[in-house]
Formats: C-alpha cells, structure tokens, sequence
C-alpha cells in the first residue's frame, strides 16, 4: 500500500524560517539544506556579533551597535536569510503540487520579494549613517535601517516581479 505525501503548508514553512533559517527545511523534511542553513546562520551570526548588536539597538544604543556588529560578516546574514525564506516557501508548494500531481508545474513564487528584501536589507546595513537616517534614531542603526529597507525593496521587489508576469501573460495571449 503505498502512503500519500502529507500536505506542507507553504506559509507554515516559511515562518519556521522566519523564526531560524534552517527550521523550514526541516519542517518540509529537507534535512540536508536545512542542516546547512542552520550552520550558515550560525556561522554568520557569530562572527557579526548580530546578536550583540540586537541587543544595543533594541537599547536606543546605535553608537555601541556601530562599534559592535562586524560589517564584513554581517553583510551575509540577509542572503542565508532571505533563501531560507524562500527555499522553504517554494519547496513546500512543489511538494504539494507533486502529491497532487501537478509536476508540470516549475514556477517559484515571491522571488523578487526576497531579492529585493536581501538587497534592501544589505543597504540599510550600510546606508544607516546619512545626514537624513541621523534625525530619526531608530534608523540611525544598522539593524532597523536593514529591516525596513529590506521590506520597502522587498514590496518593491514583489510588484515588479508582479508587473513583469502580468507582462508576459499579455505577451502570450497576444
């Protein structure tokens, strides 16, 4: 008798992810990458001091999250994070729609979100220091600059990638 595949939730996925790059994959079965992500965060996140730097920004602190946060490693930690988002997001749609029977199907879903969420997020690592980011504390830092750039890139992102399949829907009927 052969078991049917078990129905992932896509949404479920990517919020594992959300929570620890890696936790999707496992939550999906996906061992290996998920095992890989997991050790990719850590690396990261222990050689930018990202933890440490939370904590100083979450404090009011920017100046000591400034001194605190190592740049060369930190400016990694929005790819490992963004592709574990999505990684998890597109495997647990695939595996749906192969129980389903739909393997056809090769299209990925939220890609220019998260493009433009690891870019923004890479900029507002670096950008946080203008004249304009100085007037407003919260942007002065490097971890909230970085969050709020990466979801203003991220819809940014999300539309043009929207507007480019809109594009070639037209293209095709014509």
């Amino acid at each position: 008798m052969r078991k049917t595949r078990e129905y992932k939730s896509p949404t479920a996925a990517m919020l594992w992810s959300l929570v620890l790059p890696g936790f999707g994959q496992l939550y999906n079965k996906d061992y290996f990458v998920g095992i890989v992500l997991m050790g990719w965060e850590l690396a990261v996140n222990l050689n930018s001091n990202l933890n440490v730097a939370l904590l100083d920004a979450f404090n009011g602190d920017s100046i000591s999250t400034h001194q605190t946060i190592h740049y060369q490693w930190a400016i990694f930690y929005p790819s490992v994070y963004g592709f574990g988002l999505w990684q998890a997001f597109n495997f647990a749609r695939s595996h749906n729609e192969k129980a389903a029977g739909m393997e056809g199907n090769k299209r990925t879903y939220l890609t220019g979100f998260f493009i433009g969420m690891v870019l923004g997020m890479d900029f507002g690592l670096f950008w946080h220091d203008g004249s304009f980011f100085k007037k407003y504390w919260m942007l002065d830092s490097p971890i909230f600059n970085g969050i709020l750039l990466g979801l203003l890139m991220g819809l940014l992102g999300n539309s043009i990638e929207l507007w480019v399949r809109r594009k070639q829907r037209h293209l095709v009927k014509v």
